[in-house]
């Protein structure tokens, strides 16, 4: 495929993808949403048909990456070409921060009463640059629309969380290829793919609110510190490694798995 296919294929794929996910985040989230309080199983699956919307999308422009740690993966497995994966890299987070801003746009109004809410701004400085930065609050009470963040805060367990499930994921999309052809499943991969995302989100989502993506956090936490938006506090900057580094060596890890294992 040519470099267009893939920039054209993985922005607008990965653009699609965060604005369903993160808009999941938001229905969930914002006060004012119809969706409010609907928890963590709508959360799971609105995330997985993220996925199966994105990849559908661009499975026949790109090959629906939609996530740099798939073409990690993906590139050590030996199926995508090491000279491809900046592009496919660029393209993503491009895609990742598309779709944070369509969020923005979508609950523009429910952005704005949540975080005029006294209940959700008490703690919260009145207006951002009015206090010392360095007694705001890490993480801002929208923050979570946009990017993951841990239930406990610990270093070593939300990498290992991270790359485990980020593990099983490239894993399962790798060994879509062992079948008598070794073509891979077709328009049924990418079904299976977002049934193993919503598995993951529900069974090993719980600590870091599994990223399993660099981008997917990346992304939207850049314009999370960008919008206009009235006390929303922090982006958490301290934590962003952890939905990057976790990701990337869960996918170099089934990447040799497959290699050594299946291959």
């Amino acid at each position: 495929m040519s470099s267009s296919d893939i920039f054209i294929g993985e922005t607008i794929g990965t653009a699609v993808l965060v604005l369903l996910g993160g808009g999941v985040c938001a229905a969930v989230t914002l006060k004012r949403s119809k969706a409010h309080n609907a928890g963590w199983v709508a959360i799971t699956f609105g995330w997985g048909f993220a996925v199966l919307t994105g990849a559908y999308i661009s499975s026949g422009v790109s090959g629906a990456h939609l996530n740099p740690a798939v073409t990690l993966g993906l590139a050590i497995e030996g199926g995508t070409a090491w000279g491809d994966v900046p592009l496919y890299l660029a393209s993503e987070l491009l895609g990742a921060m598309i779709g944070a801003v369509l969020i923005w746009a979508v609950y523009y109004g429910q952005f704005h009463a949540h975080l005029s809410d006294p209940e959700i701004v008490e703690d919260q400085p009145a207006e951002e640059g009015m206090v010392d930065q360095s007694t705001a609050p890490k993480a801002g009470p929208v923050l979570g629309v946009f990017s993951t963040g841990p239930e406990i805060r610990n270093a070593v367990q939300n990498v290992v969380t991270e790359i485990i499930a980020t593990a099983v994921l490239v894993l399962a999309i790798l060994t879509q290829g062992l079948n008598d052809d070794g073509n891979g499943l077709g328009p049924l991969g990418v079904l299976i793919t977002a049934l193993v995302v919503v598995g993951i989100g529900l069974s090993l989502g719980g600590p870091t609110g599994y990223a399993i993506n660099p981008v997917r956090d990346l992304g939207p936490r850049i314009v999370h510190s960008l919008l206009p938006l009235p006390n929303k506090g922090g982006s958490d900057w301290g934590y962003a490694w952890v939905p990057v580094v976790g990701p990337l060596l869960g996918a170099a890890l089934a990447g040799g798995l497959y290699n050594l294992a299946f291959a």
